[in-house]
């Protein structure tokens, strides 16, 4: 795997785990029972980007690190799936 192959696995997997983990965390204003006037009471409490970015980064990070042991260090392809997966 190339390192530009790796970037771009990379940049598509960010993107992927931001949109699944955004809503983790997530406080609207009806929880802070501080609505702001001219507002929906489900709108978030505040917008926390940089904590999403930083939190999607480090397990984008995880993820490509453990994909990348898999099958660079260990060897494991897609023909490898029916010996790590039992047979039932």
């Amino acid at each position: 795997m190339t390192w530009i192959s790796l970037a771009a696995v990379f940049f598509i997997a960010w993107w992927l785990m931001l949109f699944v983990s955004l809503p983790f965390g997530l406080r609207t204003q009806d929880d802070e029972d501080d609505v702001v006037l001219g507002t929906e009471s489900s709108a978030p409490r505040g917008p926390h980007m940089l904590r999403a970015m930083i939190r999607t980064t480090v397990l984008t990070v995880l993820l490509i690190g453990a994909y990348y042991t898999l099958t660079a260090v260990l060897g494991f392809g897609f023909e490898d799936i029916p010996r790590i997966v039992p047979d039932f």
